[in-house]
């Protein structure tokens, strides 16, 4: 029997090892069996986990309180916007602003001792009677020059309005008037018309303004008694009316006087309906 003797072989028979199976390899791009789910993406996870969103009860209550307290922030900001109105004012602007308001004070305690007074005078007077008609006449009075059924007379301002342009309106005249009352006007005449608690004002289809129903000319001529210092600066105040109608390209005057007549009248008239309750 022959044998394979090789030199430097130890005589060991040399054996090849099986072949071990490998697993077979899939594509990159193969398609998923049918029925399987393809796996997701970044963007498809996240969207998959936001939507639709599970609300929890607690996350739900947390979510209304933050809703409430950002509403309260809300109105609290409006609020303070709303109150600081005046913080940008200039300093001058505020100055004048509370000597308004000082005045308007005095004028109220002024009305106040005056009745006060009235009150006294009618309970120490030996003849009540005579004094009571004395104060039923000077109530007369100044009723009557509220009413404009009689002239008055006493210091205040003349304000001239000239509307060469035909661009001052209605309106700006009854801000005019406004504003002289708010500065404590007690009488004001335009032109010939007796300006009263019931005056109105209207544009003209021609251009211009009416006063209680009658037009009046050009230039506009404002008679007004009251307290110069309060009337004037009222008027001058930035951005009021003044300003207003200078930028209407109207030329504005605005004079001090110790003594201004206002006589134009209005008729009394009778009431229809109302009567006085003491009768």
């Amino acid at each position: 029997m022959a044998t394979d003797e090789t030199p430097g072989n130890d005589n060991r028979r040399k054996e090849l090892p099986a072949e071990v199976p490998s697993a077979p390899v899939e594509p990159a791009d193969a398609a998923p069996a049918q029925g399987e789910r393809q796996p997701l993406k970044g963007r498809q996870r996240l969207v998959e986990a936001l939507w639709p969103p599970r609300v929890t009860r607690p996350q739900l209550i947390v979510a209304l309180l933050l809703f409430v307290l950002g509403l309260g922030l809300a109105i609290q900001v409006r609020s303070n916007n709303d109150s600081s109105a005046l913080r940008g004012a200039r300093q001058e602007d505020l100055v004048r602003i509370l000597d308004e308001l000082d005045d308007r004070t005095q004028r109220l305690e002024d009305e106040k001792q005056r009745l006060e007074d009235q009150r006294t005078g009618l309970e120490n007077s030996s003849d009540q009677a005579e004094e009571a008609r004395k104060q039923t006449v000077e109530k007369e009075r100044q009723l009557g020059i509220l009413a404009g059924t009689v002239a008055a007379q006493g210091p205040g301002i003349t304000l001239t309005i000239d509307d060469k342009k035909g661009s001052v309106e209605a309106d700006m005249l009854l801000d005019a008037i406004q504003e002289l009352r708010a500065a404590g006007a007690e009488a004001i005449q335009i032109n010939d018309v007796r300006v009263v608690a019931s005056t109105y004002l209207s544009d003209t289809d021609s251009g211009g303004v009416r006063v209680d129903g009658r037009k009046v000319g050009k230039p506009y001529r404002f008679k007004v008694i009251g307290k110069p210092q309060d009337l004037e600066p009222a008027l001058n105040i930035p951005g009021g009316v003044v300003q207003t109608l200078e930028k209407e390209q109207a030329t504005v005057t605005v004079a001090r006087a110790e003594k201004i007549v206002v006589d134009a009248l209005r008729p009394a008239k009778r009431p229809d309906y109302a009567r006085s309750s003491s009768q």
